[in-house]
């Protein structure tokens, strides 16, 4: 009934095509990265720095790319990283990405998309099967989806961003 409210933005929609045909990059980061990481979702912007200044522009850029930052949703498709953005589009429930990260074994990244989504299963699944960072991660990540979807269909807020 308020669909009109709600904010029609659109982004990046991972292609399996296109996420095939860019080698990808590991993901082999330390508990302290992924704390890391958690802040600078949240907004911290002195780990954010700290992040970009140690090798990590990636993770800052997803950050970007979770806040519907078009531009960083590109540079992580060109730079080797399909499997974040596949994350970040499944969290918003892109049933295309994540399908994709089903098909490509990317089973914790499924699961923090899901869990953002609220999906109660991959909730258990993380607490009983990834570290206790990942799941401060996911609840990091889910914390500011829930905020851009509460800004989206406030109607005071409407056009605001």
């Amino acid at each position: 009934m308020f669909s009109f409210f709600k904010k029609n933005k659109k982004t990046k929609q991972i292609q399996a095509s296109d996420a095939q045909s860019v080698p990808m990059k590991p993901m082999n980061y330390s508990a302290k990265i992924i704390l890391a990481w958690s802040q600078a979702v949240e907004g911290n912007e002195e780990i954010s720095l700290w992040l970009t200044e140690n090798g990590f522009e990636e993770l800052v850029i997803s950050t970007s790319a979770i806040r519907l930052n078009e531009e960083a949703r590109d540079w992580l498709m060109k730079n080797g990283y399909p499997h974040l953005l596949a994350m970040i589009n499944a969290s918003e429930g892109n049933k295309q990405a994540q399908k994709w990260l089903e098909m490509n074994n990317m089973e914790l990244l499924y699961h923090i998309a899901l869990a953002v989504e609220d999906e109660q299963d991959s909730w258990a699944w993380l607490k009983n099967h990834a570290t206790q960072d990942l799941f401060i991660l996911a609840k990091s990540i889910k914390k500011v989806k829930d905020d851009i979807e509460e800004k989206h269909n406030d109607i005071h807020s409407f056009g605001k961003d």
